[in-house]
């Protein structure tokens, strides 16, 4: 028989500002969510124990490299589940972070188990999976051997097969009978042995799963079928939109973008995507180019060179794609556009932060769904608190797979102007907000006149250190750790909000 499957290739609140410390999401949510654990097979006889599979970080928590915990059992493909895990959530061992991404492809899945369909449902409804085609099917592989008696094979087909190992490869070898040279397979079994394994990878298989599988599991075995070598990693976008104009999404996003950049030390893009009214060049005091509106124009063309010569380096970590701010052009761009250009930068730097204007067209929705973080920036009122609702129950439904998106606050504290307590705002919503910046209007104003961050402008303020402390959240990485033990923190620099947390107590 020709092989024709694919090769593998703080609550109470403070008086000024609040940190949702604890910014990992809902356990109970990230039962569902959570990825399934990397298989462990039955070892043939007279093989010594091994080490297992690596753990992988909390996708929401802070950053920590995945561990290896010393186990009896055998598992010879652990690392290969747990690079997959890891590239959905945890930061790789060179301190960028990964996300997976699916190409546009069809997918066609015919399960056996119920589960099975639904978590292949909802892994079909994943943001990852918005550019592939998915079709779910019932019938196993039986009914895949069926279906490509008459049509072509996709580029991907994931089937399921509950059946003894010795009736699986019988099975497969029907399957490999009407597969076009090139299709890549995923098979679904109930049996955790590695002679099962072995002999699927030796008939072509590209990936096998265990039963019962999470649609995050299924998510991550795709994505790692379809990783593109050329490209060593993809960017974490971090997408900023305000819950109505003047909440100060702009001045939050380009805050923290600098404070992940220069007090985290993560290389930082900003990409400006409102073309007639960006405030980045001003912001960072840069003359603002073209770089976005060029880009936007001809995304077909875009490589690394191009964009480097797009951007405008604001300092060694933080590089910026800066709005033209012009009302010459009507700017009707191409919905398409903003999400191919979106995915060049990515790969670029480990943070893409997108400033996002208050608009609501299309693309904003798109893009608002595809981030992998969104921030919601809202001030302490009525409208804020009803757009906000509307905002987060529509990402929440387009993002069944993801934590909630991030609230903050901002503007609090506004003289004589009665305001929403933070609690009630956060309760309406069913999020409590991740951050409460006070206002201060002398400092923001002065900052922005003088083309000037808060972190540069009075770095021990209160907003400056909630500047610092949203860095942490949205890039899920602590501050630098001070030279010396029981050193404080010098000129510019601010001890990590997180600290405290893992003290020894004595």
């Amino acid at each position: 028989m020709t092989n024709a499957f694919a090769s593998h290739p703080v609550d109470p609140l403070d008086e000024e500002f609040d940190a949702d410390l604890d910014f990992a999401p809902d356990p109970a949510l990230l039962a569902q969510q959570q990825p399934h654990e990397p298989l462990q097979f039955t070892a043939p006889a007279g093989t010594a124990p091994v080490a297992g599979a690596a753990l992988v970080a909390h996708p929401a928590g802070p950053s920590a490299g995945p561990g290896v915990q010393a186990g009896t059992g055998y598992n010879p493909v652990g690392d290969l589940m747990a690079g997959a895990a890891s590239a959905m959530a945890a930061p790789v061992p060179s301190g960028l972070q990964t996300e997976v991404t699916v190409p546009r492809i069809a997918i066609h899945v015919f399960a056996e188990r119920q589960d099975t369909l639904a978590a292949a449902e909802r892994a079909g409804q994943d943001r990852r999976m918005s550019r592939a085609t998915t079709q779910i099917r019932v019938g196993g592989i039986p009914g895949a051997v069926e279906a490509y008696n008459h049509e072509p094979t996709p580029p991907l087909i994931i089937v399921e097969c509950l059946e003894d190992p010795q009736t699986l490869l019988h099975q497969v070898d029907r399957l490999a009978e009407v597969c076009d040279a090139g299709t890549k397979v995923v098979v679904i079994g109930a049996t955790n042995d590695i002679i099962l394994f072995r002999e699927l990878m030796k008939r072509g298989v590209s990936e096998y799963l265990v039963a019962p599988i999470q649609p995050l599991t299924l998510i991550a075995a795709i994505g790692g079928l379809f990783a593109d070598p050329a490209q060593p990693f993809v960017g974490r976008s971090i997408a900023f939109v305000g819950a109505r104009g003047g909440a100060g999404a702009s001045s939050v996003a380009h805050n923290t973008a600098y404070a992940m950049s220069e007090r985290i030390g993560a290389n930082t893009v900003i990409v400006d995507y409102d073309l007639p009214f960006g405030t980045a060049g001003l912001d960072f005091n840069q003359d603002p180019l073209s770089g976005v509106a060029d880009a936007l124009g001809q995304p077909d063309r875009l490589d690394a060179v191009l964009l480097d010569r797009m951007m405008v380096r604001c300092t060694d970590k933080l590089s910026l794609f800066a709005a033209p701010a012009t009302l010459d052009t009507d700017w009707d761009i191409n919905p398409d556009a903003f999400e191919e250009v979106t995915a060049q930068i990515r790969a670029t730097a480990p943070f893409v932060v997108l400033d996002l204007p208050h608009l609501w067209s299309g693309w904003m929705r798109r893009t608002l769904i595809a981030a992998d973080e969104v921030v919601v920036v809202a001030t302490p009122d009525l409208a804020s608190l009803r757009n906000a609702k509307n905002m987060i129950d529509l990402i929440r439904a387009g993002r069944p797979n993801d934590a909630p998106p991030r609230l903050v606050l901002n503007q609090v504290g506004v003289p004589g102007r009665p305001e929403i307590p933070a609690r009630d705002f956060g309760a309406a919503l069913g999020i409590h907000p991740s951050l409460s910046i006070p206002f201060d209007a002398k400092l923001f104003g002065a900052a922005a006149n003088n083309g000037q961050m808060i972190l540069d402008a009075a770095a021990k303020s209160k907003a400056a250190d909630a500047f610092q402390t949203l860095a942490q959240i949205v890039s899920r990485r602590e501050l630098p750790a001070l030279s010396a033990p029981g050193s404080r923190p010098g000129k510019g620099e601010s001890k990590s909000m997180f600290a405290g947390l893992f003290k020894k107590k004595t």
